[in-house]
């Protein structure tokens, strides 16, 4: 990761009447970042997006793009930024490729036949470029809306939901395009979903807000480190080992007992410790697997902020 910040947010507060969208918020995006943007429904997500893209405006606080205030250099920083704010719009019974060279004419990107050409092949609908746009599926329009996106060779790209509503095949699509455009285009990205799972497998950093207010930031890898965890140890014979555990220090650790599932819940480093132990005492562990995952202190951080 490049220590350049691409955005930098500082006491961002837009309010709605009554209602505080967002409350105070701080953020940092760094060069490269494949940067997550998580928190459970009405948690100011969208509201946050649209400052960054200056659609609305905030009531005060400080957005900082490339270095630079967006307030004074809107112009040239959005010129920087490709985007999909809720789902892309198209002209269904024109193809792919005049919906592109139609969208590039009228941001001022290139529309050349090579150029548009080279945005089809980045999303994989190249084969399909003369296809009306109301033939393809939901993923397929997806991946057309970021082509649309990245005509103009952004360095920004900020995705709102880019998977909502798409299908295992078309999530995959879509991650592989996201890991493409970080890993071989240099790109950075600012991914908001509120699919769990998918920003573990590949977000790089990441913020949690809630009530339009940071919880947590940082990398994926140190905010899902802990010094206690959940792990499913599987063994061959459950009886013996709940035995062997009883007459251990660990028992106030076994959690539940599912077939011969053992689950624990104990400090990290003590994990090895009671591996050892149990095959110490002739207990064949099958399996081991940590249960803690991003939808679990996901979880863990919202619900202690109600």
């Amino acid at each position: 990761m490049d220590s350049e910040k691409i955005i930098e947010v500082r006491s961002l507060t837009k309010k709605f009447k009554s209602l505080t969208a967002v409350n105070n918020l701080d953020l940092n995006v760094y060069k490269g970042d494949v940067f997550g943007f998580l928190g459970p429904n009405g948690a100011g997500k969208s509201t946050t997006i649209r400052m960054l893209l200056s659609l609305i405006k905030p009531n005060y606080g400080e957005i900082n793009i490339f270095g630079k205030p967006l307030v004074q250099n809107r112009k040239e920083i959005l010129r920087r930024i490709g985007a999909i704010v809720e789902k892309p719009d198209f002209y269904l019974y024109l193809s792919a490729y005049k919906n592109l060279e139609i969208l590039a004419r009228i941001s001022g990107a290139d529309t050349s036949k090579k150029k548009i050409m080279e945005m089809l092949e980045l999303v994989g609908l190249a084969k399909r470029y003369n296809s009306k746009v109301k033939t393809f599926s939901h993923g397929m329009k997806q991946r057309l809306g970021i082509a649309q996106a990245l005509l103009h060779d952004p360095e920004l790209i900020i995705l709102d939901e880019p998977t909502t509503g798409l299908d295992p095949q078309g999530m995959k699509e879509i991650r592989d395009l996201i890991r493409h455009l970080s890993i071989e285009k240099g790109k950075t990205v600012f991914l908001s979903s509120h699919i769990l799972r998918e920003v573990e497998i590949i977000a790089t950093r990441m913020i949690i807000i809630n009530k339009g207010t940071t919880l947590v930031e940082g990398t994926v890898e140190e905010l899902l480190k802990s010094d206690f965890m959940q792990v499913t140890i599987t063994v061959d014979d459950a009886e013996k080992a709940k035995s062997i555990i009883d007459l251990s220090g660990w028992q106030n650790s076994l959690k539940h007992i599912e077939k011969n599932d053992l689950l624990f819940e104990l400090p990290t480093n003590e994990v090895a410790d009671l591996n050892k132990h149990l095959v110490t005492n002739d207990i064949k562990v099958n399996a081991l697997v940590p249960v803690r995952s991003l939808e679990d202190f996901f979880l863990k951080i919202t619900e202690g902020d109600k």
